[in-house]
């Protein structure tokens, strides 16, 4: 029972270390600093990518390092980020990092109302702005679409598989819209139900290994059509 006590408490005392420490960093500022400044420019001749996202993407390194490892690929992706957290940290951790390319995977947590209430709305022109903002400093946009999901366990109840869907369906007429190569996750990942399909996923939402590497030909593709159209 003492032993049972002592791991309840030591629960509570991380969560409310992890709550204070969001409170204190909401927009994920410090998460890349350091790394941020020890990285520098990238040497001439080098096409530098940056993985801009949430959860999904913060977690590829973890699932896939390999995909990473030997290329030039940046990844600033922070678990539970919604669209506005993206957009304030955007010049921090892409921008002044000065890549050729920024793949953008983002609006799932702004779906699943991580920040409160959000629209299909809000989350496009947080997007948009993040879309523009490269495009003023001379970096292409790889555009990403929402990866499918049924229902959130961390907040269940909110029937975000149609939500998602409307936002891809915007989405993509943005990328046609700004000249983006656009990358359809969705389609190959989705199941019947417009949810994740289960092999390529543990939890319905986040990709499993599998599910990473369904992703990695599709964005690697569309990187390089990215990097081709700067010639």
């Amino acid at each position: 029972m003492k032993n049972l006590k002592s791991v309840f408490l030591f629960l509570l005392l991380s969560m409310f270390f992890v709550e204070y420490s969001y409170a204190q960093d909401m927009w994920g500022f410090s998460r890349y600093t350091e790394a941020n400044e020890k990285i520098g420019q990238p040497a001439p001749g080098t096409n530098r990518v940056v993985f801009m996202g949430n959860s999904i993407t913060d977690g590829w390194s973890n699932a896939r390092p390999i995909f990473f490892e030997g290329k030039p690929y940046i990844n600033r992706g922070i678990a539970g980020q919604t669209t506005p957290q993206m957009l304030v940290r955007f010049r921090a951790d892409v921008i002044n990092l000065k890549p050729s390319v920024v793949v953008i995977l983002a609006g799932t947590n702004d779906i699943a109302e991580n920040m409160g209430p959000s629209k299909l709305e809000w989350i496009e022109n947080n997007i948009i702005s993040m879309i523009q903002l490269a495009q003023v400093n001379g970096i292409k946009v790889v555009l990403c679409s929402v990866l499918p999901a049924f229902d959130y366990p961390w907040k269940p109840g909110l029937q975000p598989a149609e939500k998602i869907v409307a936002l891809n369906k915007i989405l993509k007429a943005d990328a046609k819209k700004f000249g983006l190569i656009w990358v359809d996750y969705f389609s190959p990942m989705a199941d019947e139900r417009k949810g994740m399909k289960t092999e390529y996923s543990g939890d319905g939402v986040h990709p499993n290994e599998a599910g990473y590497k369904v992703m990695e030909p599709l964005v690697e593709e569309a990187i390089a059509k990215a990097l081709h159209r700067r010639k």
